[in-house]
């Protein structure tokens, strides 16, 4: 018999594949209940949830996956960009959105409003932003949870699936509302109306009730409303239409020749989606109007209205947004809409997080370099930025992730905030995460045998070239890919080399730091540093103070300055309790870095430099190539970043 490599066997497999199945058909029948309206009302008197309406069920299933604080969480990053300011991460959207948390904050509150039977309950929601942010993702999600969600009970043989408890006549609701606890709300569609009396005699107690399932494919509370050609804008899409077939055996005014087939029929009890909703003429979205406002739509032909329970979902470019904006005959429509703008994230370790989701659902199993979905994302974000006079974008850039920025020995204190602030509109254009991930995907494409940063950046440079942009937008996009990225991949570059090159690069810098620390204090203090080796009592260093100080531009007077801080910070944190080492106090970390770098820098320069090396200089050749796949790359891309470094970093 065939081994399948995993001790399984044909018949093993057919027997699990069948017991799946079965499973499945049996969860699935458990949730094909049946019964009548006096079945049904037992059930909401148990659980009046059952009954709850379309912006309940949603934040329903919003907040069903939990919910996080990022100021009750120990990420450092996190805390410089919100400092205290209240921001939820939602397990909902957690592990597909990266960057947005204030977008989706605000959709979920929009959520949480609305199921309080509040304003927004008669409101559209309108999510704006660039090509590419993730407004059509974020409707997709929901609609995802509502099809995850517990199939709901509806009218059996409804079109619109309508809620069971319409059938209670509006007389007698008011002491419904008492015995269930709940508020019944709407009014019967014209066919159940219709089939109310002529197939039960007006018996509402016997009419069956069953269970009906999201399905956005299978058009059952998800309805879709792609942009209309406007010179045919039918509103049978949106409120069905009279099959003209049954006129000739109905009347015009029987409800039996009702097709309640449109996007606000099909979305009733979940959401109705509009896609580039903008783009349609204004007297095509006046029918939203009384969706969202009244809960009614006019019926097709003759027939009255139809009661419709849905949440409006609309989403749109910035530009359409815009236009529509500015035509002040349309007010009665903006007045019924609340905007949310979801622009591009500008967080570099929330973009890579992006790049790599999508790269593990794709099929690509090339190699990937270190830095390399960094240096991309770094691109998109820097062209996402807006001038600032207060910093550079790549200090504007480092800072929006939360790092500690250091600069002449100083960290620079700017607020994440207050630049944010002074840039309102800042993320709402540049490049897009599908731009870059056709970059990575035709330079994965290409090369077999990995890609890296150089090539990924060589593939930008090119589809800037060939892109139909502004002659300005180009300049300043090929300048970011050409300088700023040039200049900072070389630091980037020079880094991992010397910590590859440096034997126990974090052991050393730890030395360094608890040298530095042992002498500084003594310096501080006026006292004498113990030699731990002899135990003599020796004077503080002050030159080798001053070499490590120096890499920082830290010199002269300023030196006594920048030791007290020192001592007084690491002083301050050891009294929280915190682990003390050389990534504690920022400025001292980038200046222990880079006096291991400098005195690296000369050996390294004339290993990747060297034509031809004699059998010393191969041996350490060897050895930084195999440090360099311990860090994650393979024997390819770690000789392209040597020869990359020794063609730009160390020019004689």
């Amino acid at each position: 018999m065939q081994d399948h490599g995993n001790g399984s066997t044909p018949n093993g497999d057919k027997k699990r594949f069948s017991e799946l199945i079965e499973s499945d058909r049996a969860a699935r029948s458990a949730e094909a209940w049946q019964g009548t309206l006096l079945d049904y009302l037992e059930i909401v008197r148990a659980d009046p949830s059952c009954a709850k309406l379309a912006h309940q069920r949603l934040h329903d299933v919003i907040m069903e996956h939990g919910v996080d604080d990022l100021v009750d969480t120990d990420d450092a990053r996190a805390q410089r960009v919100y400092g205290d300011e209240s921001i939820k991460v939602y397990g909902f959207f957690k592990h597909e959105f990266f960057g947005i948390e204030r977008p989706i904050d605000y959709i979920v509150r929009y959520f949480h409003a609305a199921a309080a039977k509040g304003e927004e309950s008669r409101q559209v929601l309108c999510l704006i932003g660039p090509v590419g942010a993730g407004k059509s993702s974020l409707v997709a999600r929901l609609q995802r949870g509502l099809e995850a969600s517990k199939p709901v009970y509806a009218i059996d043989g409804c079109p619109m699936a309508e809620e069971p408890l319409h059938l209670i006549p509006t007389h007698l609701r008011e002491e419904f509302d008492k015995m269930l606890g709940v508020h019944i709300e709407g009014e019967l569609c014209p066919v159940c109306r219709f089939r109310l009396e002529q197939e039960f005699g007006g018996r509402y107690e016997d009419v069956p009730v069953v269970m009906v399932p999201f399905s956005r494919h299978g058009r059952r509370g998800i309805g879709v409303v792609p942009p209309v050609d406007p010179n045919n804008q039918d509103t049978s899409v949106l409120i069905g239409s009279e099959d003209i077939s049954k006129l000739d055996l109905y009347s015009e005014g029987d409800p039996r020749v009702l097709d309640l087939n449109g996007a606000f029929n099909v979305g009733n009890r979940g959401m109705t989606e509009f896609i580039e909703v903008f783009k349609n003429e204004t007297e095509y979205l006046h029918t939203i109007i009384t969706a969202t406002q009244e809960k009614f739509i006019p019926a097709p032909g003759r027939h009255g209205t139809v009661y419709v329970d849905t949440a409006i979902v609309v989403h749109s470019n910035e530009a359409e947004w815009r236009r529509f904006k500015g035509d002040h005959t349309n007010e009665a429509i903006l007045d019924r809409i609340v905007v949310i703008k979801v622009p591009y994230n500008l967080r570099l370790s929330e973009e890579v997080k992006i790049y790599r989701k999508l790269l593990e659902r794709s099929s690509f199993d090339s190699h990937i370099a270190p830095h390399t979905l960094e240096v991309a994302s770094m691109f998109a974000i820097l062209s996402r930025l807006e001038p600032t006079p207060q910093c550079d974008l790549m200090t504007k850039l480092r800072i929006y992730d939360g790092e500690e920025v250091v600069e002449k020995g100083k960290t620079v204190k700017l607020d994440a905030r207050e630049l944010k602030e002074a840039s309102p509109n800042e993320g709402m254009d540049g490049i897009s995460t599908r731009f870059i991930m056709k970059a990575l995907d035709n330079t994965l494409a290409n090369r077999p045998e990995g890609i890296n940063p150089i090539n990924v950046r060589e593939t930008m440079v090119q589809m800037i070239k060939e892109s139909d942009l502004s002659d300005d937008r180009r300049k300043r996009y090929l300048e970011l890919l050409q300088d700023t990225l040039h200049k900072e991949y070389l630091s980037i570059v020079e880094k991992e080399i010397t910590r590859a090159f440096v034997y126990s690069f974090e052991e050393q810098a730890d030395t360094l730091f608890q040298n530095y620390l042992d002498h500084a204090e003594a310096y501080v203090n006026k006292t004498r540093v113990k030699d731990p080796g002899t135990g003599q009592e020796l004077e503080p260093d002050e030159g080798f103070l001053k070499s490590v100080e120096e890499q920082i531009a830290i010199v002269g007077s300023a030196a006594d300055g920048f030791r007290q801080e020192v001592m007084a910070y690491l002083w301050a944190a050891s009294r929280r309790g915190k682990k003390v080492t050389h990534h504690s106090y920022e400025p001292l970390k980038e200046a222990i870095e880079k006096r291991l770098m400098s005195s690296a820098r000369e050996m390294s320069r004339v290993i990747t430099k060297a034509r031809t090396r004699d059998e010393e200089q191969r041996g350490k050749y060897d050895d930084l190539i195999r440090a360099l796949i311990e860090r994650g790359y393979n024997e390819h891309s770690a000789e392209m970043v040597l020869r990359y470094a020794a063609n730009n970093l160390w020019k004689d």
